[in-house]
């Protein structure tokens, strides 16, 4: 091989997925203390964080000390989650705004309120998040759509989750919960493989048929060194977060063995 072939090399490389936390993990610990779990998490060697629907009422001075602190750790918030009513047009401005002092790059719909269980209604969910696609791109930012077990219930030969994929632009994030996907009874990889590109960012939520959603990353019945080999090679993922929904161990504890699970399976 030549040496120019050699130094183009580097270009090709794709870049290893972060791994972050979605912050709802510790919510508890939120509660009582704002910027203390996120240096607790990023001790523990958390990479990135998201945030959850709480932090759309923070006040200027804490969303300006939050992003002192992010810088100071180096942990990027990479994306937020918020209810429905953030991203519809009356309200979206604000959202850009928050997410743009806090330094995110997604937008993401968490959930989608009260849905006409038809393909007609949540085609207007898809139609939502199109308009708020367009909305945010000359603010530099993304939007995406963040699923339950809900959307992948049989739908008229579909499912909810894939006509919000098949009504929304290429560059809307499919954020994918692996957890409720598995309660489904859907294949995460399957999932992954259909919707090329659009995987950005992957909720490492773990579920059992013995423990629900009450057992630790990695000690559930999700096929995750599958989910991660389709995830990086035709899923676009730019982040994993763990997100625990609650256990029996303290929280801090569950995501630190979180994050110990992970590196043992994503090598």
């Amino acid at each position: 091989m030549s040496a120019g072939a050699l130094a183009a090399l580097p270009a090709f490389a794709k870049k290893k997925p972060l791994l972050g936390i979605e912050m709802y993990s510790v919510r508890t610990e939120m509660a009582k203390d704002l910027f203390g779990p996120v240096k607790a998490v990023a001790k523990m060697g958390y990479e990135c964080v998201e945030f959850f629907g709480s932090y759309i009422n923070w006040t200027p001075d804490q969303i300006k000390e939050m992003k002192k602190l992010l810088d100071d750790l180096k942990v990027p918030c990479r994306s937020t989650h918020n209810d429905n009513r953030n991203l519809l047009p009356e309200n979206i401005q604000k959202t850009i705004d928050v997410n743009k002092a806090l330094g995110s790059e997604y937008i993401v719909m968490a959930s989608a309120g009260k849905v006409e269980p038809t393909v007609d209604g949540w085609k207007k969910v898809a139609g939502v998040l199109t308009k708020a696609s367009e909305l945010t791109k000359s603010a530099g930012l993304k939007v995406g759509y963040h699923n339950h077990g809900a959307e992948f219930k049989a739908l008229d030969n579909t499912f909810p989750l894939e006509v919000i994929a098949k009504n929304t632009p290429h560059d809307v994030m499919l954020q994918l919960d692996v957890g409720t996907c598995v309660e489904a009874g859907r294949d995460p990889v399957a999932w992954i493989k259909a919707n090329k590109g659009r995987l950005n960012s992957i909720h490492c939520k773990e579920w059992s048929r013995t423990g629900g959603y009450k057992v630790l990353f990695g000690e559930g019945d999700s096929p995750w060194k599958e989910i991660f080999k389709a995830a990086e090679k035709e899923g676009g993922t730019e982040f994993y977060l763990i997100e625990q929904e609650g256990h029996a161990l303290p929280p801090f504890e569950a995501v630190e063995k979180c994050l110990v699970n992970f590196k043992k399976l994503h090598k």
